[in-house]
């Protein structure tokens, strides 16, 4: 495979519907990647679930984003408190299309298709109750008197991003 360059991945299940019985038409859907920053993801999963429009978010991750989403979605059950989850597991098919390298190639290969079979995980935190039966249904912690004082409030969520902005005007300025 050194003689070959990746040249492009395609996601079969790109475009398939959430996994999930009763999703709300304000669902905020988070797409978990390797590189996704977890205090970037938690603080803006968790304005959403602050504000009174938004009742569900979902995580989704596949491959090496898998175990970021399941700590994303732990600090905020812990920092938010309260909220229902249903998880779904599967596998989803990626096509890598693979190329000969190099400009002088004597007889060029047709190009490689090799498709891969990654974990998935679909997380869907909600406000309001849902279906116990369901699948992968998780009821909300019941959470110790000293752990409440440690959950997310308005103004956290608002010094938090109160700094982001004050980073984000200092870096146009240099």
């Amino acid at each position: 495979m050194e003689k070959f360059r990746r040249v492009r991945t395609v996601d079969e299940d790109d475009g398939q519907p959430l996994p999930f019985k009763s999703l709300y038409p304000d669902v905020v859907k988070m797409r978990v990647k390797e590189g996704s920053k977890i205090r970037n993801l938690i603080g803006y999963a968790a304005t959403h679930m602050l504000s009174e429009g938004t009742g569900q978010i979902v995580f989704s991750a596949y491959g090496r984003g898998v175990t970021k989403a399941v700590t994303c979605v732990e600090i905020l059950k812990r920092k938010i408190g309260g909220l229902h989850q249903v998880t779904k597991v599967e596998y989803k098919t990626l096509q890598e299309v693979w190329e000969q390298k190099g400009p002088n190639v004597p007889h060029p290969a047709p190009c490689l298709t090799v498709q891969k079979n990654y974990p998935s995980i679909n997380i869907l935190l909600s406000k309001e109750p849902l279906d116990p039966q369901e699948e992968g249904y998780q009821p909300p912690q019941s959470m110790a008197p000293t752990e409440t004082g440690k959950r997310f409030s308005e103004s956290h969520i608002e010094h938090c991003t109160s700094k982001k902005r004050k980073r984000e005007e200092k870096d146009t300025r240099v």
